[in-house]
């Protein structure tokens, strides 16, 4: 698997996450019977925070990932990026999701998330100058 093919497959992927983390926010608001903003529901907050945080940060990482395919980064780093950050981001859902306060997935699909950010952007900015 190229560079490419390796970044486009979590581009898929994460499109999945995205959609279903849109279907989860509308299975909320049919359920809980609210039509428009947050109707000041908890469960339809927390749905539409966690598809938030996801519209935050999904396309950074992404960038990054396609970033590090063009300056021909090693596609295992690639995964490794890719599916740290994917199990983050689900473990930050299901915490975030379940539960305002704090909670295992929460914490660790943050810390998670920002170290790949971090090292993403670390990679972004070595390859791009070496």
């Amino acid at each position: 698997m190229t560079a490419f093919a390796a970044a486009t497959l979590y581009i898929g992927l994460f499109g999945l996450l995205m959609l279903a983390l849109k279907m989860n926010v509308g299975r909320v608001r049919t359920s809980e019977k609210v039509g428009f903003g947050d109707g000041a529901n908890e469960a339809l907050q927390r749905a539409i925070r966690v598809q938030g945080n996801a519209v935050e940060d999904v396309p950074v990482v992404l960038l990054g990932l396609l970033g590090l395919a063009g300056l021909a980064a090693p596609t295992l780093l690639i995964h490794v990026l890719g599916a740290t950050f994917l199990l983050g981001r689900v473990l930050h859902a299901i915490g975030l999701g379940g539960s305002s306060g704090s909670s295992f997935g929460r914490m660790v699909g943050t810390l998670l998330s920002v170290i790949v950010m971090l090292v993403t952007a670390g990679a972004c900015i070595w390859y791009a100058l070496t």
